[in-house]
């Protein structure tokens, strides 16, 4: 903290990190509204593909910074209650792999925390092995609550060579936009799938209309310094398809992820406004016992409204089959698919080479 937060960002890259272009715009510049540790992020958009990424991003340092006392330490009570309400996501997730005939042995979950969603999927398929993967040391708590059967502590791409084959089921919830590197992590999950397994990925849709019109306020689904690349459905489903998965299902209205509006805005709001935070400076009277308490006040006042239009949100994302969350559930193909006419593979570049000739930095 004494040595300020500036070394924790690379150089502003000038292209996007997806497809190449150079035609960038600016979508949102905010702060860390979840922790309120101190910095200043900015996400823009890519004008060709509709690409949003953190732009300049954040070091592994900084991402070690940003992360610490987030879902461990300090901030893990406060997420474990959060994730333990989520059983709607949970079913929504585990219905959807159901009604396309996926009955896994074999189910590895990356980015799994603690392991609430397999624990919760273990009810649906009790027979099944339901494996962990993450880098914080919530997930061997996860083994020891008896929610996973093993954890993998680590980061993905460096953990696929030796999970290489084992698992008929990949699941990446609210993950990818965390990575530095999502091309290597989709070619990390199919490194690990068997062939003919699934792959299921839940990600924010930063196409979500009410999002934008929110900008900063919307918490969730921006989440800065945490979230690196936020990526429209249309380029997830090519990235999949280019690595030889088919995709079997798309999920979008039905996704939806209820109060990540504003019922998470005040929620939030009154975390970030705790003057108890070990990062911050020690708190003046006024602040503790004032201005605080009042902020709770003010906020249990406006929740009943914040409820109901976080309702009538969901109600839209089911009209409409657009929502501020999306699934995707894909098949790894038994035989890779034939090479286009010029004996070109139509798979997109990695993201170290990605169409373009740009180079990515992960």
């Amino acid at each position: 903290m004494a040595a300020g937060v500036a070394r924790f960002t690379e150089p502003r890259r000038a292209d996007c990190p997806w497809c190449g272009s150079t035609a960038l715009a600016v979508l949102l510049s905010t702060s860390d509204r979840l922790q309120a540790k101190p910095g200043r992020f900015t996400l823009e958009e890519c004008q060709g593909c509709g690409h949003v990424f953190q732009n300049p991003r954040l070091t592994q340092e900084g991402l070690d910074f940003y992360y610490r006392d987030f879902y461990d330490g300090h901030g893990e009570a406060l997420w474990d209650f959060n994730f333990r309400r989520l059983l709607g996501a949970y079913r929504g997730r585990v219905g959807l792999c159901a009604a396309h005939g996926v009955e896994p042995t074999a189910w590895l979950d990356v980015g799994a925390g603690h392991g609430h969603f397999c624990d919760s999927a273990r009810s649906r398929w009790p027979h099944a092995v339901f494996d962990g993967l993450d880098q914080g040391d919530g997930i061997e708590r996860g083994v020891e609550r008896g929610w996973l059967d093993q954890a993998h502590r680590g980061r993905f791409t460096d953990l696929a060579g030796e999970l290489a084959g084992r698992y008929d089921v990949v699941s990446m919830h609210h993950y990818l936009e965390h990575t530095r590197d999502p091309y290597a992590e989709l070619d990390a999950a199919a490194r690990v799938l068997e062939a003919g397994g699934h792959l299921l990925i839940e990600v924010p849709d930063p196409q979500w209309p009410v999002a934008r019109r929110l900008g900063r306020h919307q918490l969730l689904l921006w989440n800065q310094p945490q979230h690196q690349h936020l990526i429209p459905d249309r380029n997830l489903i090519h990235a999949l398809e280019a690595r030889d998965f088919e995709v079997v299902a798309v999920q979008r209205g039905a996704a939806h992820m209820w109060g990540a509006e504003l019922a998470s805005l005040l929620f939030f709001t009154c975390i970030q406004a705790n003057p108890r935070a070990p990062w911050k400076p020690e708190p003046s009277p006024w602040r503790r016992w004032g201005a605080w308490p009042a902020l709770m006040v003010g906020a249990a006042l406006a929740m009943p409204a914040a409820v109901a239009f976080d309702s009538l949100c969901a109600l839209a994302a089911r009209l409409v089959d657009r929502s501020n969350t999306y699934r995707v559930l894909a098949r790894k193909r038994a035989h890779p698919a034939a090479p286009t006419a010029d004996g070109q593979d139509e798979a997109l570049g990695g993201w170290s080479e990605p169409p373009g000739g740009a180079r990515g930095r992960g």
